[in-house]
């Protein structure tokens, strides 16, 4: 996914591997501080954010019945979108000159992912598309919604579900 002009969405660009998400709740709070020590703005900003992000979506999931708040696969989904959001703007920023604005965004990208896993590759991500289908018995596009599902719950930040949801249906489009 481009992000404009000058600048590239960095999708991708910095993933962390083997953190889990138990972990990843206190890493924030961990980083936070760290962050601050170092007078490290844009980390400390972005952070901040997140655990904001967290807190809205943990409020939410309590008026749902779910005492613990959201679980790790909507952790993901949550720093996939906050990426997501990021090269937007990036575009938009770039569009309007306003590359220091688009700089920051970027950085903000960087320090998101992360700690998000590694996310597939074009290779592995068409791999799994095709084991899913597999698995599944999907052959036509009335099975999408259920290969999205099963993909959205194993794959969660690992994958652009923009880029995946077109690659099922053309896979299923076509017969395989």
């Amino acid at each position: 996914m481009g992000a404009g002009k000058g600048m590239p969405c960095l999708l991708g660009a910095a993933r962390h591997h083997g953190v889990s998400m138990m972990e990843l709740r206190s890493r924030f709070a961990d980083d936070l501080k760290v962050a601050m020590k170092a007078k490290e703005r844009c980390r400390v900003a972005t952070l901040r954010l997140i655990m904001a992000t967290l807190k809205d979506r943990d409020i939410a999931a309590r008026g749902d019945g779910n005492e613990d708040g959201i679980d790790d696969r909507r952790i993901l989904e949550m720093l996939d979108k906050m990426v997501r959001q990021r090269c937007d703007s990036i575009a938009l920023y770039e569009q309007a000159g306003r590359d220091e604005l688009a700089r920051q965004e970027a950085e903000e990208i960087l320090i998101i992912e992360g700690y998000m896993p590694k996310a597939l590759d074009a290779d592995e991500t068409a791999d799994v598309v095709q084991t899913t289908l597999a698995e599944l018995g999907a052959d036509s596009v009335k099975d999408m919604g259920r290969v999205m599902a099963a993909l959205k719950a194993s794959y969660a930040g690992r994958m652009d579900f923009a880029k995946v949801s077109a690659l099922v249906k053309e896979s299923l489009a076509g017969g395989g």
